[in-house]
């Protein structure tokens, strides 16, 4: 409490002096009582003050107090008929959306794994799976439009990758040459 006083009463000399200077017919400049104040916050007595301020276990009380009452804001807030608007609102912006994505990847992509190192969640998975509703969904989601246009444009995508048109004549040489070995083999066989 002490410290506290001594930060009140600095604050005070402060407004005193800015008084004294308005006194003697010169207008206080923002600016200047500004810069005056961060220069005797700046001071190894100004830091010393706000630390021992800090420090003081009444300060703290006062702190931690609004941090409980910050989390109860928030809390209020993010579940609230606004709050849920206001998020559903900042998802549908494609910047917001990508940039939190982005910096939440690599903790899904770290909970995801653990979680598929874990029997109890691969069972839970198996059973969705193995559900004759999820089954149905799924096929009725491949026979769509949607979906087999999708198909359509991974394909001609590969189609164009040279990579894969490398791997495509590779397995269809090797199917001509056995093709090509099988019939002579076979006109070999009638010759006989």
């Amino acid at each position: 409490m002490k410290s506290f006083k001594k930060l009140l009463l600095l604050l005070l000399l402060l407004l005193l002096a800015s008084c004294a200077v308005e006194d003697q017919g010169s207008q206080p400049d923002y600016e200047s009582t500004k810069q005056m104040m961060v220069d005797m916050l700046k001071t190894d007595e100004g830091k010393k003050s706000i630390q021992e301020v800090l420090s003081d276990d009444e300060v703290k009380q006062e702190i931690v107090l609004e941090q409980a009452l910050v989390k109860e804001t928030i809390q209020q807030v993010l579940t609230s008929e606004q709050g849920k608007q206001f998020w559903e609102d900042l998802m549908q912006d494609p910047e917001f959306a990508k940039s939190l994505a982005e910096s939440l990847q690599t903790e899904v992509e770290k909970i995801l794994k653990n979680l598929m190192k874990d029997p109890e969640y691969q069972t839970m998975m198996m059973d969705i799976l193995q559900d004759p509703e999820m089954e149905s969904a799924a096929l009725d989601l491949m026979k769509s439009k949607e979906y087999r246009q999708q198909v359509m444009n991974i394909m001609t995508d590969a189609f164009e990758s040279p990579y894969f048109k490398a791997q495509v004549n590779e397995i269809l040489g090797k199917v001509a040459s056995e093709q090509m070995k099988k019939e002579a083999a076979e006109e070999q066989e009638e010759g006989e």
